[in-house]
């Protein structure tokens, strides 16, 4: 199997197979045609497929996320899915790798214990512009909610206990319509050895509800590290496939660590490579 053809199924900030969030990976040997990777991206019917291929500098891949709909400008566990394929296919690269993406320079580092941790930037919530309506999009009575605010990308609710995540039920064509990305939903943990609790909705670009969100966590980390007086803190986000991250507050940066499990490996055939 070549790198220009190889593809894999990779279970994110996974505790085993079957569970965190699976992204699909693309090792390609040059960049490829962009209605081409989007075409995969819909066939492959992920809420992130990636696309790896080298650059000039050593261990320095570019690396691009698309959902079943659109490309994204940031996706955490594609980004350690992708990390991980490279050194399951390339066991020689360092233990430090970097990807050139849309949200500018990420590396990713393989840790003793196996596990790996991104850097990523960090995108607290901002609370002087609340979406319109958007509790009522989310099913949300008023006393429900503590915070309403805006990231980088996303809509941002903090309500009052963990129980109101797990029940969430939203109106997923209204939050669709919002002029967001998707919206995340979190609250205080009543899980032992858990911080606090989310989950992520994305319908618009393709995504109805998203297992693990690593990019989410990068405005949950500084959120709740505000509100907790503490800098490393692990989150569980309560899909039904459920997924642990931890993470780590530093300046400006949030590290987000987890594990990936690769479920299946295939090969691109030549009538899918044409137009790449």
């Amino acid at each position: 199997m070549t790198s220009s053809s190889y593809l894999a199924l990779v279970d994110a900030f996974a505790d085993g197979p079957f569970s965190g969030n699976p992204a699909a990976v693309c090792l390609l040997g040059k960049s490829a045609n962009e209605s081409w990777m989007q075409n995969l991206a819909m066939e492959m019917n992920q809420a992130e497929t990636a696309f790896i291929y080298p650059a000039n500098e050593n261990a320095l891949f570019h690396l691009r996320w698309f959902t079943p709909m659109a490309e994204v400008d940031l996706c955490g566990h594609a980004t350690l899915a992708s990390a991980h394929a490279l050194w399951q296919t390339q066991p020689a690269l360092p233990e430090l790798l970097r990807f050139s993406t849309r949200s500018g320079v990420l590396t990713a580092c393989r840790n003793t214990d196996g596990s790996i941790s991104l850097d990523f930037p960090a995108q607290p919530p901002q609370f002087d512009g609340p979406l319109a309506n958007l509790a009522a999009c989310m099913h949300l009575a008023e006393n429900d909610v503590i915070a309403i605010g805006q990231t980088k990308f996303d809509g941002f609710i903090h309500v009052r206990s963990a129980d109101i995540v797990r029940k969430c039920n939203p109106d997923l064509q209204l939050v669709s319509n919002l002029p967001v990305r998707g919206v995340i939903i979190t609250a205080d943990s009543d899980l032992d050895g858990i911080d606090f609790v989310s989950r992520f909705y994305a319908p618009g670009v393709g995504v109805p509800e998203d297992p693990v969100t690593g990019s989410a966590h990068c405005s949950l980390a500084p959120y709740w590290v505000a509100l907790k007086g503490r800098t490393e803190l692990t989150g569980r986000q309560l899909s039904a496939r459920g997924g642990t991250v931890f993470t780590r507050l530093i300046a400006n940066r949030v590290q987000l660590t987890g594990r990936a499990v690769t479920v299946l490996c295939a090969e691109l055939q030549p009538a899918a490579i044409v137009g790449r």
